[in-house]
């Protein structure tokens, strides 16, 4: 029997983010996940630091806040917040699920880790939809004097006769042809 997801994956995209060129999650949308508040999370994550390096989190900076606020509409509750939030990457949600240790947690980290998935698929098929398009381009650029060349050669033959033909005879200045 296959369970219901607890949040649809697509809404989870939508809380994914580019950051320092990391996809990641911040910690009040994870902590909304996972069903605890953004409190408890970052109280797990100072009491075992050693399990969260750079890679897996990372504080915001003041311009990151302000740049994710005015392009994300929900996190517009950050606005005024005087605590600068916690980004985490696909690893560091997991292990955040894991520190958390509960089983909403540990359902919503599945979730969490299938968004990222999902996104990640899309980036290689945009990139390999590109490299076609490349070669497309590679291939049309080639043949572009050849068509031109066939449709010179198709109006040359829809052009009437008696244009198509020489005189003969001698030639003034006056009748070019």
């Amino acid at each position: 029997m296959k369970k219901e997801s607890i949040i649809p994956v697509e809404s989870l995209e939508n809380k994914i983010l580019l950051l320092r060129g990391f996809k990641v999650i911040l910690d009040s949308d994870l902590a909304e996940l996972y069903g605890v508040t953004t409190k408890r999370i970052n109280e797990q994550v100072k009491r075992n630091l050693e399990r969260f390096p750079d890679d897996f989190t990372f504080q915001l900076s003041v311009e990151e806040k302000n740049e994710v606020v005015a392009i994300c509409d929900h996190l517009k509750k950050l606005k005024y917040s005087p605590a600068l939030p916690r980004a985490f990457t696909e690893h560091g949600a997991i292990m955040a699920a894991s520190v958390l240790n509960s089983r909403r947690a540990v359902e919503a980290g599945i979730f969490v880790v299938r968004a990222f998935v999902k996104l990640r698929k899309l980036v290689v098929a945009q990139d390999e939809l590109a490299r076609k398009l490349t070669q497309l381009e590679r291939v049309v650029g080639s043949h572009e004097s050849r068509i031109t060349e066939i449709i010179e050669a198709i109006r040359m033959l829809t052009m009437p006769e008696d244009r198509l033909r020489r005189r003969i005879g001698f030639k003034t200045g006056e009748n070019p042809q």
